[in-house]
Order: structure tokens, then C-alpha cells, then sequence
């Protein structure tokens, strides 16, 4: 089930028309695995999903659910229909949660996308983490134990900034994968982000899987600054 090292290209677009317009840039082009989040996916409904799946293109379908165990399970029976390559929760959602997820997830067949666990996000710095979440241990200690949580849940990985995906490893084993968002080329503005780092960084830190959005969608030329990551990173 383990995919090769790859760029996903988040596509945070809030039409279908406009998903369309950038992945039409790539025609003839190697076909970029994309994330679609919760905007497209609120706005256009499972059809987005379908159409570009029908494309050719690997999707993440990044909803983030977290919720009581048993709704979680429901929810990720739907989605396991919906044909994507991969699926995650919050890994704070316990690792009962986690484990309701991967079962409701696997097809009668044992088929299924991977599944990760979000452990913190990108935009959260320490400081915000325990001072409004009330988590009092480290970044790197909260990280570490959602991981090892996701883990002992059956999950496939979690997602963490790339400075995390070392520790990951170190904790979880190299075969744990580590999708880390959180990408800027050298010298461009942070935006939202907290915890960034270029995409060879993220190469050499032990990112399996990096997600790059404005470097790539809001460049001038969309397919160069795609390809500029694939050469960084794979």
C-alpha cells in the first residue's frame, strides 16, 4: 500500500471551475497528485472528487474528521466509495476514534486508502498550543505521542511539519509515513504557516510526502514551480 515519495499539490480552490482551470495547465504534462480540502470539497460534493480521480490524478481527500467514534466510522465507510488514495483524522479524536476510522475505511475486500492522523497543525506555534489548548507538554512531545497513538490505532502515518518527520521516525519506525505541509521555497513569505521549511529540507528531514499550495497554485507559472518542487524534493 506504501506509495513512492511524492509532491501533493493542494488544490484550496472554491469552484470546480477553478480546480479545472489549474489542472488543465498540466495537459500532457506528469499528473500531480492533489489534495482536495474541506472548500472544494463543501462547495462541490463528492462529484469533484470523482471527476478528478476520472482525470488520472492520486487525490489525499483532506477532511480532517474528528468526531465520536462511531460517526467516524460511518463517515469513512461513505468516503472509502469515493475511490481516493488517501484520508485523514485528527489524531487528538483518541486512538479509539482512530481505530473506528480504519475499520469503517477498509472495503469489504480489505482494500482501502491510507489513512493518517493530523497531529498538530502548521499554524499552531508551541506557545499557542499550550496556552490556548492547554496541552503543557513540547511541540516535539505532543507530536511524538499522537504519533506512536496513530500508530498503535493501525494508521498508515500522520501528518507534521517537516521538522517533526525525523522524530516521527525515530519513534514510529521509517516504514511510518510522514506527510508534512508546510512548504515554501527559499526566501518566500510564510503566509498563515508557523512551523515551514523549503522542500529540500523537508527531503532531507524525512518527509515522505510534502504539500505545497500558494508556492504552486498562486505562482506565475503553476506547472514550473510544480516541477521546481519535484526536483527539490523526489
Amino acid at each position: 500500500m506504501r506509495m513512492k515519495r511524492d509532491v501533493i499539490v493542494a488544490c484550496d480552490f472554491g469552484s470546480a471551475a477553478e480546480v479545472f482551470r489549474f489542472l488543465d495547465l498540466f495537459e500532457g504534462q506528469r499528473k500531480p497528485f492533489v489534495k482536495i480540502g474541506m472548500e472544494l470539497f463543501y462547495a462541490e460534493g463528492p462529484s469533484i472528487v470523482r471527476e478528478i480521480k476520472r482525470r488520472g490524478h492520486p487525490i489525499f481527500l483532506d477532511l480532517k474528521l474528528h468526531d465520536i467514534p462511531n460517526t467516524v466510522r460511518k463517515a469513512m465507510k461513505v468516503l472509502s466509495a469515493l475511490d481516493v488514495d488517501m484520508v485523514n483524522v485528527h489524531a487528538s479524536g483518541t486512538i479509539e476514534m482512530m481505530k473506528a476510522a480504519l475499520e469503517g475505511l477498509t472495503r469489504q475486500d480489505g482494500s482501502r486508502p491510507l489513512l493518517i492522523a493530523v497531529t498538530q497543525l502548521t499554524s499552531t506555534s508551541e506557545e499557542r498550543m499550550q496556552q490556548e489548548l492547554l496541552i503543557g507538554s513540547s511541540m516535539e512531545e505532543t507530536i511524538k505521542r499522537y504519533a506512536l497513538n496513530a500508530r498503535e490505532a493501525g494508521l498508515d502515518g500522520v501528518v507534521c511539519s517537516p521538522r517533526e518527520a525525523g522524530l516521527v521516525k525515530q519513534a514510529c519506525g521509517d516504514g511510518f509515513l510522514t506527510v508534512t505541509p508546510g512548504i515554501r521555497f527559499a526566501g518566500a513569505a510564510a503566509d498563515d504557516q508557523v512551523r515551514i521549511t523549503t522542500p529540500a529540507q523537508a527531503r532531507e528531514l524525512g518527509s515522505d510526502f510534502i504539500v505545497v499550495g500558494r508556492p504552486v497554485t498562486a505562482a506565475p507559472d503553476p506547472v514550473a514551480a510544480y516541477v521546481r518542487c519535484l526536483e527539490q524534493f523526489i
